[in-house]
């Protein structure tokens, strides 16, 4: 089986930065995701939690740094800025208001896909998670996006990877519903807890030893759930 990609939402109204970024993102073992507006970035970044952003400054329809206070009202991962300003006081900005990194236009790919390692390690590391995670015969890779039972991988779609690293990086504390369902399928489905029970289901019958007694992820009535592993 293929390992899941770690998916990469470049937001930038240069058709030329999508022409090269996209193939160099795909050879380096990500998914591009392509939006050309704020506006269209926004609705990607809710319906497809991408592991990154890649966010222009200058965009058409929105100040680059209005989009980014946006975009961390309900997405936590890396943020990093790409941007033909060069203005000291523009990055300052954009990172005391939530980026992990900046870079200036123009650029080189190199650099830009190390940038992209780090602020993923730094970005896990923060949350307190380790980039493996072993409980017994079962491997969760968070970096590789790759969960696995005595080397074997398991098939896990998008929101189950997505649902499980959430719970993962809680690190033994109570995910709540609302934290789950925002953060995985976005802030306009913060209500739908009988949504995430299925998804629960659905991970459990795949991952727990016995999924009529869930060990590794335990709920807590009226809450949320509690990664255990």
């Amino acid at each position: 089986m293929t390992a899941y990609r770690p998916r990469i939402l470049v937001i930038d109204d240069e058709p030329q930065i999508h022409r090269f970024l996209s193939p160099a993102l795909d050879a380096a073992g990500y998914e591009p995701i392509r939006a050309d507006t704020a506006a269209e970035g926004l609705r990607e970044l809710a319906r497809k939690a991408p592991d990154a952003v890649v966010l222009d400054l200058g965009l058409p329809d929105l100040d680059g740094k209005d989009a980014l206070a946006k975009a961390r009202a309900f997405y936590a991962g890396p943020i990093i800025i790409l941007s033909a300003r060069d203005r000291e006081t523009e990055k300052i900005d954009a990172l005391d208001m939530g980026a992990d990194d900046y870079v200036e236009k123009p650029f080189g790919v190199g650099e830009l896909l190390a940038r992209l390692r780090v602020a993923l390690r730094h970005r896990l590391q923060d949350q307190g998670a380790e980039p493996v995670v072993t409980v017994g015969e079962l491997t969760i890779d968070l970096v590789k996006r790759l969960v696995t039972r005595t080397g074997e991988a398991i098939r896990l779609s998008p929101r189950e990877y997505d649902l499980l690293a959430q719970l993962v990086q809680g690190g033994g504390k109570v995910v709540t519903q609302r934290q789950l369902l925002t953060a995985v399928w976005g802030p306009a489905h913060e209500q739908d807890v009988q949504y995430l029970r299925v998804f629960v289901g659905q991970l459990r019958q795949k991952i727990e030893p016995d999924p009529s007694a869930p060990v590794l992820i335990l709920t807590e009535p009226g809450v949320g759930y509690r990664w255990m592993g």
